[in-house]
């Protein structure tokens, strides 16, 4: 048997082994878009108690692990819609163990989504004590102690009362949340919360949260190559919430002004765009 010379050898490996693919056979990275009609919405057309079939309400007095001052009901007076837009409003009234009342809504188990763009359009409440939000948890305890903040939290817009023209936007993990003050967030100044109504919106892939108001993005978290579950729960089904709080460990940091109530946040409406992968 003959064997091959090294040139031989040399010519078999270059077109064999060390063959390249063609730039088409390359893996891609998918693009995120988002449809352009919402797969779940509420405009707040019908006057009266919120839609039961996409709204529930957490009901308490305990403090939500802030130290709040509110105790949430269900009541109309707490929340209702009215002229085209959800309104939730906060009293200074003796309310359970509290002395204000306020409502906290949640779409959990009639509206869970696993990524999107969330849009909602509203107008804040004024004043020293208020600590308004819209923001997402976990719809399961999927990770870790089955609570908060191992299986995560988006804040879609946050704002306290003593710092009038600016808005939040965060995230909680195990890893990254305020209780060990490395949580992720930034803030924005945006003038007339109170007077107008203003877009807050997330836009939600399986790689980057992003926080935006009015469309303009300002606070965007990423999925990094070596996250696991305690940086990064954020694939698994969230669920909307909107609610007041009053005072609390950031919202009452200057105190609760009594004088200001009862302090109202309007939602015009309330859209979710699903994810297209192109």
């Amino acid at each position: 048997m003959l064997l091959p010379t090294l040139p031989e050898i040399a010519v078999l490996l270059a077109l064999s082994g060390c063959a390249q693919p063609s730039p088409d056979k390359l893996p891609t990275q998918p693009t995120y878009e988002f449809a352009s009609t919402p797969s779940w919405q509420d405009e707040f057309t019908t006057p009266g108690e919120p839609d039961p079939a996409k709204w529930s309400y957490n009901l308490g007095d305990h403090g939500w692990g802030n130290n709040e001052l509110e105790n949430y009901t269900d009541k109309i007076g707490n929340a209702r819609v009215e002229d085209g837009n959800l309104v939730i409003t906060a009293i200074k009234e003796p309310s359970g163990k509290q002395q204000y009342s306020s409502a906290r809504l949640v779409s959990k188990g009639k509206g869970d989504f696993l990524y999107g763009k969330f849009e909602i359009r509203a107008k804040l409440p004024k004043g020293r004590g208020t600590w308004p939000a819209i923001w997402m948890l976990a719809s399961g305890n999927d990770y870790g102690n089955k609570g908060w903040p191992d299986n995560g939290e988006i804040d879609i817009m946050e704002h306290v009362g003593f710092d009038q023209d600016r808005v939040h936007g965060n995230i909680h993990t195990k890893a990254f949340n305020h209780a060990i003050k490395t949580n992720k967030g930034s803030n924005v100044v945006v003038q007339g919360l109170s007077e107008d109504f203003h877009v807050y919106t997330c836009e939600w892939t399986p790689d980057a949260v992003t926080i935006l108001v009015d469309g303009n993005a300002y606070f965007t978290f990423k999925k990094e190559a070596a996250y696991q579950w305690p940086e990064w729960p954020f694939d698994k089904p969230f669920h909307l919430i909107l609610n007041i709080a009053v005072g609390g460990n950031w919202g009452g940091q200057k105190g609760v002004d009594d004088s200001i109530f009862p302090q109202k946040m309007e939602v015009d409406y309330v859209r979710v765009y699903p994810l297209v992968t192109k």
